[in-house]
């Protein structure tokens, strides 16, 4: 009898599922310890109905395990309190990871329906804990007396973390004040997710069917036979192009048909803008008005001023001020290279007003010239396979590191490779997944995420599961996947999050890998794209994929001399992004006019072309109002000044050199959010970063 009372308990409380047709037992596997390959996600297992009873009980037990923080009779100790909050509500995390990165890299619309039930339950939990004020008291108590408590540096920014992260979080607030905040924290998941929703279903719902084949006219072979598998795909006679990477890209760079270049960029530049069910207009109005509202019962003046205060950049001012100093030095030579290309333009027959969507194509063809580099040249140079074989050696070269594929490891996709990673001495490092093609289910982009992070409590050293998920060039029926250098630059950014993530040894899962200052996070990533350039690199791995032929030093040469083309409109692309993000969160009064006009003014100085009507980028600008980048966009070009600094390091050195390798691991990627960035980075560099360069690696100071 007591065997059944059990059983009925666990199918009460959501641990097991009961089916009554089949009449057998299942168990919720996102409730189990998993008897997986080091414990890595039983995806195979997982099904959508296990998300929210899942998700229901592990609440419970989450909160469970901070009532006995808040309710233990004894006083509060670093030990009792701080500790035993960081580790409360892991079995929640690891089931929320996987539903939220699912989300975005294999969703549906179940999975889309699931994530909008439990956003708002996983706020009022987050509210239940940050603004507990029996739980901010004990906390407070702890933090009083830290100067007496001889904590080691770790356990020291643990405790200071977590008694700001109660206070930026509402604790100190009262009454009315702190309802209002988390109801504020509550309606923001759930219009974050709408955004992001609502991009997604825009850029798949958009198709350009071509016909006349005519019209396919400059377009190289590759991406002509792609178009024709994916209109086969869709059961559509001719050639289909979507809004995907990829395929925006390069019909952007090589189609001659200005008519059909110019509805291209129009579907990929409003998205989300149209007069439907997925326009954005008013859920950016709602997003940027909460975070305004949610900051000043905080006492900031704004969304930017309360995040800045968390980064390397400190306030909005100096934010603005680094955006205006990159400005004002790429602004002569953006305009320069404008009147470059509209003259090469109008000296080839083009007697129109040069445009947004004539930029790329007259761009490249220029480029093509000047240099002699063809972007389609290199791509037999660089088949995915060689490429992934060339970072996992690269990453061995400096790190001594050695990539393993398993195939008994459970994925989420057929498309998705898993791999272990070793070190140097030969012990586990790492679970990596890379998942390279677009489809339907996947947001457009590349990333890196975990589906665990690394933590060394109580002397076990549990490894993370990192994950890198890209939108490349996918395979035809003749050809293998062939990237572009913008791809293969992308993957090796996304490798230097997911090296991040790999080489985390901190004791405190919060601190770990990735988890550092926005404007800190882009530094390992983007100091990889560096090697992209350096001949002793390619040399490795880029050969013909049909000749074997070594990538020849021309080629290379002309690579590297084409590399910094039009840096300054580029430069200027990524600024006005900075600038529009900086604007939406600097409000200091709700704003109720047109998104298209507050984003067009705010882009003004760095903008180069005429404006168009029905044109918006804010509306599809997940960065900022899907995910974790707002006011902290400019953190791209902020980290470039890093890494430009950084690399030069390696540049003097070599860029092989295993010692100053040794020093980037063991000073910056081992040691996550344990320190200030700027300490952590002059314990490597030795100085302070400076802007010099970023300024001659773009180019901004020769000419």
């Amino acid at each position: 009898m007591k065997k059944y009372l059990i059983v009925g308990m666990l199918i009460l409380t959501g641990i097991i599922t009961i089916n009554m047709k089949n009449e057998n037992i299942e168990v919720n596997p996102l409730l189990t310890e998993w008897k997986t390959v080091h414990q890595t996600p039983p995806f195979k297992e997982i099904k959508h109905e296990h998300f929210v009873p899942a998700i229901d009980q592990l609440l419970t037990e989450a909160k469970t395990e901070v009532d006995g923080v808040i309710n233990n009779p004894e006083a509060p100790t670093f030990k009792n309190t701080i500790r035993a909050l960081e580790v409360s509500g892991k079995k929640l995390s690891r089931a929320t990871t996987i539903l939220f990165n699912l989300n975005s890299a294999e969703t549906d619309d179940t999975i889309q329906t699931i994530a909008r039930e439990v956003s708002p339950k996983l706020s009022a939990y987050r509210n239940y804990v940050s603004l507990n004020e029996k739980l901010f008291q004990r906390v407070k108590a702890v933090y009083n007396q830290k100067d007496q408590l001889n904590l080691n540096p770790e356990d020291l920014k643990l405790l200071d973390d977590s008694y700001k992260g109660f206070v930026r979080s509402g604790a100190n607030l009262e009454g009315a004040s702190k309802t209002r905040f988390a109801e504020i924290n509550t309606e923001l998941s759930k219009l974050s997710l709408k955004f992001g929703e609502n991009v997604l279903a825009e850029t798949n719902s958009y198709q350009l069917l071509v016909t006349d084949k005519k019209d396919l006219s400059g377009l190289p072979e590759g991406e002509i036979e792609a178009a024709a598998q994916l209109a086969k795909a869709k059961k559509k006679e001719g050639w289909m192009f979507n809004l995907q990477g990829p395929v925006y890209t390069a019909f952007m760079k090589f189609a001659d048909s200005r008519k059909l270049r110019e509805e291209l960029y129009k579907a990929n530049n409003s998205r989300a803008f149209h007069p439907n069910s997925h326009n954005n207009e008013e859920t950016i109005r709602s997003i940027v008005n909460l975070r305004m509202e949610r900051a000043k019962l905080l006492s900031y003046p704004n969304h930017a001023a309360f995040v800045l205060e968390e980064r390397m950049a400190e306030s909005p001012a100096k934010v603005n001020a680094f955006l205006e100093q990159l400005h004002a030095a790429a602004r002569p030579f953006a305009l320069t290279d404008l009147a470059d290309v509209k003259e090469y333009a109008n000296s080839h027959g083009f007697k129109d007003q040069l445009d947004r969507w004539d930029w790329s194509y007259w761009s490249e063809k220029l480029k093509n010239e000047r240099y002699g580099f063809d972007e389609q040249a290199v791509k037999p140079y660089f088949k995915l396979e060689n490429v992934i074989g060339g970072v996992f050696e690269l990453a061995h070269r400096l790190y001594g590191i050695s990539f393993k594929e398993n195939k008994a490891i459970q994925v989420y996709h057929p498309d998705v490779k898993a791999y272990e990673v070793y070190d140097k001495d030969g012990s586990f490092l790492s679970i990596l997944y890379i998942d390279f093609f677009p489809r339907e289910g996947k947001r457009g982009g590349a990333w890196m995420t975990e589906y665990r992070s690394q933590s060394k409590l109580d002397g076990k050293n549990v490894r993370p599961i990192v994950s890198i998920v890209t939108n490349f060039t996918k395979p035809t029926d003749t050809k293998p996947s062939l990237l572009t250098f913008y791809e293969v630059t992308t993957f090796l950014h996304e490798f230097g999050h997911g090296l991040h993530g790999m080489f985390a040894n901190t004791v405190y899962e919060g601190m770990s890998g990735t988890a550092v200052y926005r404007d800190f996070v882009e530094l390992p990533s983007q100091i990889m794209e560096n090697w992209a350039v350096e001949k002793d690199f390619l040399d490795i791995f880029a050969t013909n994929y049909q000749t074997g032929e070594k990538i020849p030093a021309e080629l290379v040469q002309k690579l590297l001399t084409s590399n910094n083309f039009q840096a300054g409109p580029m430069i200027e692309r990524q600024l006005s992004l900075g600038m529009s993000d900086m604007a939406w969160h600097s409000i200091s009064e709700p704003m109720i006019g047109s998104v298209a006009e507050f984003e067009k003014k705010a882009v003004a100085p760095t903008d180069l072309f005429p404006p168009i009507d029905g044109f918006c980028i804010s509306t599809s600008f997940s960065h900022i109002f899907a995910g974790g980048y707002a006011a902290g966009y400019y953190g791209y070009k902020w980290a470039e000044v890093l890494d430009a600094d950084a690399f030069s390091l390696f540049k003097k050195n070599g860029i092989f050199d295993t010692a100053t390798a040794e020093s980037f691991r063991k000073n910056i990627l081992e040691k996550g959010g344990t320190a200030h960035p700027m300490v952590l980075y002059k314990a490597f560099r030795g100085q302070e970063p400076s802007i010099t360069p970023l300024l001659e690696r773009e180019g901004l100071s020769k000419k």
